[in-house]
């Protein structure tokens, strides 16, 4: 975890002046991060990118913008850094969670706004002081259900969505090949117990603008 860390607050300057060098360090990180450190478990990240629809080159930019946010976070407000999570697909930032104050929420925007690189910040974060461990544990459970499905489900492309469950609300983000698709994964989140409603910010294949929120109750 330590190490982890340490490599959040590193300075990413140096490495956006071509793909090699941000390559480079996500391979760090990966290797941090993986059970073991080993080249294995790079070798199957880098590959796991590599056949997203996103593709390679885009997963490296956003997995970039992603350690730079968490960085800001944990650098501005230990709290901040642990009570929020972030989805980002194609420079589109997704801001999930629950504050104890609006002062908070506005930093964290914020924050994320000021990394070099982002298109968009959809900001889904709560103020509220409710929560613990049972919520946490619940909305865990239900994000591993949804994930679980949608990797047993051949008709899905499970790799290209991602999914962050606050407070029993799901959002899920990512790419779909068609709108067939898109329905799949929104009736798989909904049928899931204890999911209050689904929020998806997934965009199709085709469609090349913003993606736009469908609720569903």
């Amino acid at each position: 975890m330590q190490k982890y860390s340490q490599l959040l607050s590193m300075e990413w300057t140096g490495f956006r002046g071509g793909i090699s060098g941000a390559l480079l360090a996500l391979l760090l990180v990966m290797t941090a991060c993986s059970p073991a450190g080993t080249a294995v478990g790079v070798g199957a990240g880098v590959g796991v990118m590599a056949s997203q629809e996103r593709g390679l080159g885009q997963g490296v930019e956003d997995q970039r913008i992603r350690l730079e946010i968490n960085s800001k976070w944990l650098q501005h407000d230990e709290k901040m850094y642990r009570l929020l999570s972030l989805q980002v697909q194609e420079a589109r930032v997704l801001l999930t969670g629950a504050l104890p104050s609006q002062e908070m929420r506005l930093a964290a925007v914020r924050l994320a706004w000021e990394v070099d690189g982002v298109k968009e910040v959809i900001n889904e974060i709560t103020i509220t002081d409710e929560g613990g461990l049972g919520t946490y544990a619940r909305d865990t459970w239900i994000s591993t259900q949804i994930k679980t499905k949608l990797i047993f489900d051949v008709e899905v492309s499970s790799i290209n969505y991602s999914i962050e469950t606050v407070h029993g609300v799901v959002y899920l983000m990512g790419i779909a090949k068609d709108d067939i698709e898109l329905s799949r994964v929104i009736n798989h989140a909904r049928n899931v117990s204890y999911v209050e409603r689904v929020v998806s910010y997934v965009r199709r294949l085709d469609d090349q603008g913003p993606g736009k929120p469908q609720v569903q109750g």
